[in-house]
């Protein structure tokens, strides 16, 4: 994968080019193109100019007609622009093929992504996740690499020196990808470890999700005062941030902030996030931010929906909050999404208008939604097991020799019936306020604007 930013040969500007092929796709495509312009310059790379080509049919050789190709390639050198960037994705031997033509840096949407992920992951967990991606992009694009020594040496029927550095690279590669995935096996389990503790006590969860820079953090920040990060960037945020806050009825709650969806998402990146986005699975409800002063928000609402759907949580109890209504110039597009999303909420992180409502809401979704358990009810409870299985969610269950463990999500008019049977529902009010293990796990701070309203901030690796 080429460095944009490598010196001495960093590229001054980018050409990006966007390809479709029906009429009824531009705007789409001049929407998608926008937003890879915005990647780009997440990179710290400026962008020098951007195309938009029609083209009838896919070829093998350059994506598009090779009439287009160097039409393109002459642009780019026309302009001094230093480098061309795909919103389509390439193959292996298309990438090839456009830097020689070119004989500059080629790259696609999906290593724009890559580079970005590496750059901003933090914890253990994210690095694995993104060196793994990488791994497997890069993969079937070894001999691009090594495409110079190919012909050196071998003879008819022999190996060259090219070939054999080749599959020397590739096996090395190879057993890094296995390495990974055993690590990323065993960061799955520690995580599933730490919800199952987590589970036992009666405390609901809520995860944050949303189109990448909805501004997700910052409504953690404004609902929590926690000290997370939040830049106006695409995925300022790749790693999971968990808080415990105490709602002003003193009812508690677990908040998660997550990765940021986004058109296009590589299927490398679906498949590595898959630990991350469980919060997600997880959670009791989640709460679904999106960027009001985006012209395209109910298309990102839409994305956003889709991926929930392909992680099976997209019938999960969802509250949907319009964020940045500060940067609405137009009433009437707050007027259209009102008529569209009539329950939703309309709020600004930034400038905290909208905040008190979603304070309440939430408080009224904890009040009446269910709480996630860890139960051990005797054999003879038959019925009362039965009913658990009808109106509660059963997430996991052991049948025992004399008694039946199960971790659930139990509604609330069913609450009293199971609350003799709740294992380590006070686990934490057990250890004395004073006690390091207190101090650890909790932080109670004042919130800076309501009252009442205080904030446990825990530790992420205690949260998970």
């Amino acid at each position: 994968m080429p460095d944009l930013n490598a010196s001495p040969k960093r590229p001054t500007r980018a050409l990006l080019v966007g390809a479709y092929r029906n009429a009824a796709d531009r705007d789409e495509a001049q929407s998608l193109l926008d937003e890879l312009d915005e990647l780009v310059r997440t990179l710290g790379v400026p962008v020098g100019e951007k195309l938009l080509i029609s083209h009838r049919e896919s070829h093998a050789r350059f994506l598009i007609g090779s009439g287009k190709a160097a039409e393109i390639v002459a642009h780019a050198k026309e302009h001094g622009l230093d480098v061309i960037v795909f919103d389509n994705d390439l193959t292996p031997s298309q990438q090839r093929n456009w830097e020689t033509l070119a004989e500059l840096p080629v790259i696609d949407r999906e290593e724009v992504i890559l580079d970005i992920f590496a750059r901003r992951a933090q914890t253990r967990e994210a690095r694995l996740q993104i060196d793994l991606a990488r791994a497997e992009y890069s993969l079937p694009r070894l001999t691009r690499a090594w495409s110079h020594l190919v012909r050196q040496g071998g003879g008819i029927g022999g190996r060259g020196e090219g070939e054999s550095q080749l599959e020397q690279d590739k096996r090395r590669l190879r057993r890094q990808i296995d390495r990974l995935k055993h690590d990323i096996k065993e960061v799955r389990s520690a995580r599933a470890t730490q919800r199952k503790d987590r589970q036992r006590t009666p405390v609901p969860n809520a995860a944050i999700v949303g189109y990448t820079n909805a501004g997700k953090s910052s409504l953690l920040r404004r609902l929590t005062g926690a000290d997370v990060f939040v830049e106006d960037k695409l995925f300022a945020t790749l790693d999971t941030t968990t808080r415990r806050i105490d709602l002003p009825n003193k009812q508690p709650l677990l908040l998660t902030d997550t990765v940021g969806f986004v058109r296009r998402l590589p299927h490398h990146l679906v498949e590595s996030f898959n630990a991350t986005l469980e919060e997600s699975v997880f959670a009791d409800f989640l709460i679904h931010v999106v960027d009001a002063s985006q012209s395209r928000a109910v298309d990102f609402h839409n994305t956003t929906m889709r991926v929930l759907a392909d992680l099976g949580v997209g019938e999960k109890p969802t509250l949907v909050v319009f964020n940045k209504i500060d940067r609405v110039e137009d009433p009437e597009t707050l007027a259209n999404l009102r008529r569209h999303f009539p329950d939703a909420l309309f709020i600004s992180a930034r400038s905290g208008e909208g905040i008190d409502a979603l304070i309440d809401r939430i408080g009224e979704w904890v009040a009446n939604a269910g709480v996630t358990r860890e139960l051990r009810l005797p054999t003879s409870a038959g019925a009362l097991i039965a009913r658990l299985h009808r109106e509660a969610h059963v997430r996991e269950i052991e049948y025992l020799a004399d008694e039946v463990r199960m971790i659930a999500t139990v509604p609330r008019a069913l609450q009293p019936l199971v609350s003799e049977f709740v294992i380590d529902a006070a686990a934490s009010d057990s250890v004395s306020d004073s006690s390091p293990e207190k101090e650890q796990l909790t932080a109670t701070i004042a919130h800076p604007q309501h009252a009442g309203f205080k904030i446990h901030v825990i530790d992420p690796d205690l949260a998970r």
